[in-house]
């Protein structure tokens, strides 16, 4: 282990990356159940649009989980985690699917190309020179754009931050007259966390974060015992592994394959020019929204755990981004939506991961939860998202690196920083900051100083935000 994940060299541990490991993988096993409901069952209501099970997502998200985490250890070196991206699912399933009418396996064709795409833009270099075509002021502002994107995660995993219709956001109520304490202990548990997890780093403790997550799991339910019927509403969906993986196998195995080609049934109600606009259109959300996510997180992640090189770009970035496009394109074999590299991996990396023992960890955890769904669905959100908004003040640290006074360099920092937390997309905000980098640095009488490569992303981003959005 010392010898190929160089534990020494980077100052770590193999306990110390097991618990980054086991952090990695609470602050994000969510997904596992938010994404087999999201396809099995989008409205709520039991209709399931798209004909295909809990069960079967559940085991296709959880097995291209494990090969995107596991390949990003073994091949990069790197503590990251991946899974299918929130955000990409939505789009596939109420964008793709139920808006414009494409099947579920007709979807999967549109992720099994883009998996291809990013494997022979990997293999040949040009992810990496897309990297480096963004700018300074667009780079330095990424980690704390993600830190605020996170901490915004938390707070609404919490119910501290709830949608309002007036103002869009507002504090979720503390009140004791109007509102139920089950309402409320769910927020005086991530609040207590938060705090125990502060209190412990300031310590020095290792493990902090893992820590402050199990002890607010255990809060959470010794303080269910003063809620009325608590335990009886508690939803624990066990799913029986057998089950499991024969839906897995008859409904979206292999299903981008055997009938994902066949359009027939959309040409026939919208028209072959309809369905070439559709695939070039949704091809290129669906690119363009992963390959800036995970450039975001992975440069994010690295500026985070001190593994840049002396360019200040990610070490052995060609093979973290080769293990997103290779588990990109399982996942479209496994039937389950983009598979992309998540930024609850900077909770693994605050718990002391530097390697990719730390990956290789969190995806043993991610197979575990195969078998045993019900562990997954213990751990309650309210005590992870104590350890996002934690995540969250660490990151927003390197907002010191950029120059206010000069708006060259403050305006695209700024916009970068502010969109991805206001729009949920890490992508726009790279869009906004790049775009706004070029129009000020054109009138700046600066053009010289442009990337010809940064304008083509542009030009990209601009395509992408008038045709897909």
């Amino acid at each position: 282990m010392e010898k190929f994940f160089k534990l020494k060299e980077r100052g770590t541990t193999v306990k110390t990356e097991f618990i980054a490991g086991m952090t990695t993988f609470f602050a994000m096993v969510y997904i596992l159940m938010v994404n087999a409901n999201m396809f099995a069952d989008p409205f709520g209501d039991g209709s399931n649009p798209l004909g295909v099970s809990y069960g079967a997502i559940y085991i296709a998200t959880a097995i291209s989980a494990v090969v995107g985490t596991v390949l990003a250890g073994l091949l990069a070196n790197l503590p990251l985690a991946q899974a299918s991206g929130m955000g990409l699912n939505a789009f596939f399933v109420y964008t793709v699917c139920i808006g414009f009418g494409l099947s579920y396996a007709n979807a999967l064709v549109l992720i099994f190309i883009e998996g291809i795409v990013f494997i022979l833009l990997t293999v040949t270099g040009l992810r990496k020179k897309i990297f480096e075509a963004l700018p300074h002021a667009v780079r330095v502002a990424i980690p704390s754009g993600i830190g605020l994107f996170i901490a915004l995660l938390g707070l609404q995993n919490a119910g501290i931050v709830v949608p309002d219709e007036s103002t869009c956001v507002d504090l979720g109520s503390f009140n004791i007259l109007n509102q139920s304490w089950g309402d409320i202990m769910p927020m005086i548990v991530t609040l207590c966390t938060l705090l125990a997890i502060v209190i412990m780093s300031h310590k020095n403790i290792r493990g902090s974060v893992l820590i402050g997550i199990i002890g607010g799991m255990a809060l959470y339910y010794l303080l269910g015992l003063t809620v009325d019927g608590f335990y009886e509403e508690l939803n624990i969906n066990f799913i029986s592994p057998v089950e499991a993986f024969k839906e897995f196998g008859t409904q979206s195995l292999f299903k981008v394959f055997t009938d994902g080609f066949d359009f027939s049934a959309f040409v026939a109600e919208h028209g072959k020019t309809n369905l070439v606009l559709t695939i070039v259109t949704t091809a290129l959300a669906f690119c363009m929204v992963d390959m800036f996510d995970t450039l975001g997180t992975l440069y994010a992640a690295c500026e985070r755990a001190n593994l840049l090189d002396e360019n200040g770009e990610p070490l052995n970035m060609n093979k973290g981004m080769l293990s997103d496009a290779i588990a990109t394109t399982v996942g479209s074999f496994c039937g389950t939506s983009t598979v992309t590299t998540f930024s609850e991996v900077n909770a693994g990396v605050a718990a002391g991961g530097r390697t990719g023992l730390t990956s290789v960890f969190c995806g043993l955890f991610f197979f575990v939860a195969m078998f045993l769904s019900p562990i997954a669905q213990l751990v309650p959100g309210c005590a992870t998202a104590a350890a996002l908004i934690y995540v969250g003040i660490l990151m927003i640290g390197s907002i010191k690196n950029i120059d206010w006074s000069d708006f060259k360099i403050s305006v695209p920092a700024f916009l970068t920083l502010a969109i991805m937390p206001f729009t949920y997309n890490i992508s726009y905000g790279i869009a906004f900051g790049l775009i706004s980098y070029i129009v000020i640095s054109v009138f700046c009488g600066d053009i010289k100083k442009i990337k010809g490569s940064s304008w083509v992303i542009a030009l990209l981003f601009v395509a992408m935000l008038l045709l897909t959005h």
